[in-house]
Formats: structure tokens, C-alpha cells, sequence
């Protein structure tokens, strides 16, 4: 089924969360795909969703910038299977010299997929697998602590990208 990402939150742990939500159910009703992704691929999630410029470019737009060079454009993503807890994705793109099917991370793929406007798909089995009451995700999300504050995560990533200096990272 096809689905849209609905939002990234943050669990009880302070982990971070990516919502996948079938494009035909209204908020508040049917079922939502959880995700737990890292805080990295939630910003670069984040600032794909939110149209968010950055001064150098990030993983993520280095991949779409590669596909653009090489001619290959992104299809769809899907989000495949779930295998003891782990999901697993797949990207579908077409080059010139035809279909490929590429193995991903579901982080990275909807990373991907956000920045090129490329559909994103969940199979019916991880759906019924893994999927919960979208009830259950609006009645956490009102809860200031659960939900992160998108402006303000960008604002916080745009600091950190403008304060940190080669020199962090020896």
C-alpha cells in the first residue's frame, strides 16, 4: 500500500520514530507503520519533508545528485519485510540501462525518496505485521514531550552545522 510519512517523533527512550500512514486513511483513523530510525536520517527525513535548505549537502542529497548524474531516477521505495524486529527496503529505480532494484535501509530510502517526490510503499504483510492504531499515535503526539517541535529541530541542526569544525571530529 501506498503510504506518506506523517511525521517523526520521539519514543518514551527518546528515540526517534518515523510514522509511515496509508495516503487513503485520515488522520486519526486506520493504522500507522512505526519505525525507529536514527537521529541523522530523522533530520535528514525532516528537512526533505519541510523543504529545509542546508549549507553543504547530506548524504541523502548526495545519493539523489549521483542518481541525477547517472541518468537513474527513483521510482518508489518500499518498505518490504520486518525480520525480527528489522525492516528491510527497497529502492526501484530506472537508469538507462534499465530497472534496478537496490537493498536499503527504510530510513534511507524514505530519506531518498522525500527529496526526489518518489512514492513510498509498505507491503500488506509488514503493514499487518507491525502497524498500529493511528488512535494510539494522535493521543501520544499531544503530548508535548512526545513529539518534537520540527522548526526547532532544524534550527537546532542548522547551529550544529554552523558551529562544528573539522577539528571535532580527530
Amino acid at each position: 500500500m501506498q503510504v506518506r510519512v506523517a511525521g517523526v517523533a520521539l519514543d518514551a527512550a527518546g528515540q526517534h520514530v518515523i510514522l509511515l500512514k496509508p495516503l487513503d486513511d485520515l488522520p486519526g483513523s486506520g493504522s500507522v507503520l512505526p519505525i525507529w530510525i536514527g537521529q541523522q536520517e530523522a533530520t535528514s527525513i525532516l528537512i526533505a519533508v519541510e523543504g529545509a535548505t542546508v549549507p553543504r549537502p547530506l548524504a541523502h542529497d548526495l545519493m539523489r545528485n549521483m542518481l541525477e548524474a547517472l541518468d537513474a531516477v527513483v521510482d518508489r521505495v518500499e518498505v518490504t519485510r520486518i525480520d525480527e524486529g528489522t525492516f528491510y527496503a527497497e529502492i526501484t529505480l530506472t537508469t538507462p540501462f534499465g530497472a534496478r532494484v537496490i537493498d536499503a535501509r527504510p530510513s534511507d530510502a524514505i530519506a531518498l525518496a522525500s527529496r526526489v517526490g518518489a512514492s513510498i510503499w509498505v507491503a500488506e504483510a509488514v503493514m499487518t505485521e507491525a502497524g498500529v492504531l493511528d488512535t494510539l499515535i494522535e493521543n501520544s503526539s499531544e503530548d508535548d514531550e512526545a513529539v518534537p517541535d520540527v522548526a526547532e529541530s532544524l534550527d537546532e541542526f542548522k547551529r550544529f552545522i554552523d558551529d562544528i569544525e573539522p577539528e571535532d571530529f580527530r
